[in-house]
């Protein structure tokens, strides 16, 4: 018999899991997600997540609550009568009350090799830290922050992280390796097999991934090239780690997408060619693709064909 199963999540992260669970015969009874935000070219128009998107595409009841907290939020979910609840990427804390409903428990995926990276942006951090390696964890949720225990379960579960690797791009491998991981432990509880769950390490291993606050995206010069390229692929593209370069005499806030180290010396900040090579406190970066205010992405090439970037100007 398939397992009638809640799945709660909110961003693009979540639906390769979602679609997998359905792929694998689960009975999806409800997806919770966050409500819409105002979205589109004006700010107007009600966007719902991806996973409502998705969600309404199965036609899957979707319900959006503001709270968990209430006796009304609880006796919704519990009359949905799941044998479980998988969530990916969320985004609310799930009270006691919630995680006791469902007689086999909720299960997390969550972005990182915990405990390494508990918290709301382990992928972001990953990259921005130097991180050689990152994946994904099967939990069974307790009411702590990503402090449940680890399901031990075979397949894929860790990816290598490049000085190349962007967040985004660490974000679809992760995706792609969580979906398949999570439909076998569902399968496993379909089949009525125990799951073998073990405590995450000591805590001196906990690392937290706090939210991206949007005053960390400014780009450091006086920091060597390697932790500046970590800091750019950290938060690229969203929300976009910048700098301020004068352009017709004038300031403008240019977000760094991809850039590479190279040899290359000066004051930090400064432009050391005609090819956007530019100088950190111990060697340089050369800028490969951007994105100016105001404008879409563009290689550096395109970029450079419209405005001219030399020595001895300067980023901010």
């Amino acid at each position: 018999m398939p397992l009638r199963l809640i799945f709660m999540g909110t961003p693009d992260f979540s639906v390769p899991t979602l679609l997998e669970l359905v792929a694998h015969g689960h009975e999806i009874v409800a997806v919770y997600t966050r409500a819409p935000k105002p979205g589109g070219r004006r700010g107007l128009q009600l966007q719902p997540t991806p996973v409502e998107e998705a969600a309404r595409k199965l036609g899957v009841p979707v319900l959006t609550p503001k709270t968990l907290k209430t006796q009304e939020a609880l006796d919704e979910f519990s009359a949905f009568e799941a044998d479980a609840a998988v969530v990916v990427a969320y985004g609310m804390i799930l009270p006691q009350a919630i995680l006791d409903a469902p007689k086999l428990g909720c299960y997390n995926l969550h972005a990182s090799l915990l405990p390494r990276w508990r918290g709301a942006a382990p992928i972001n951090r990953a990259i921005m830290a130097g991180d050689e390696t990152s994946g994904v964890r099967v939990m069974k949720m307790d009411a702590g922050l990503d402090t449940g225990e680890v399901v031990a379960v075979q397949g894929k579960s860790v990816a290598q992280i490049k000085n190349s690797t962007t967040a985004v791009q660490l974000h679809d491998e992760l995706a792609h390796l969580g979906a398949p991981l999570m439909a076998t432990v569902m399968g496993r509880l379909r089949e009525k097999k125990r799951l073998t769950l073990r405590r995450q390490e000591d805590e001196t291993k906990v690392t937290y991934a706090a939210k991206i606050d949007k005053i960390e995206a400014r780009i450091r010069w006086d920091k060597p090239a390697i932790e500046v390229l970590h800091h750019i692929h950290g938060l690229s593209p969203f929300p976009g780690a910048w700098c301020e370069l004068q352009i017709d005499s004038q300031p403008v806030r240019v977000k760094i997408l991809r850039c590479e180290t190279v040899a290359g010396s000066g004051e930090p900040g400064t432009v050391l060619d005609d090819r956007l090579k530019v100088a950190c406190a111990y060697r340089a970066i050369r800028i490969l693709e951007l994105q100016r205010e105001g404008k879409g992405r563009m290689q550096a090439a395109d970029f450079l064909r419209g405005v001219k970037v030399e020595p001895p100007m300067r980023l901010s």
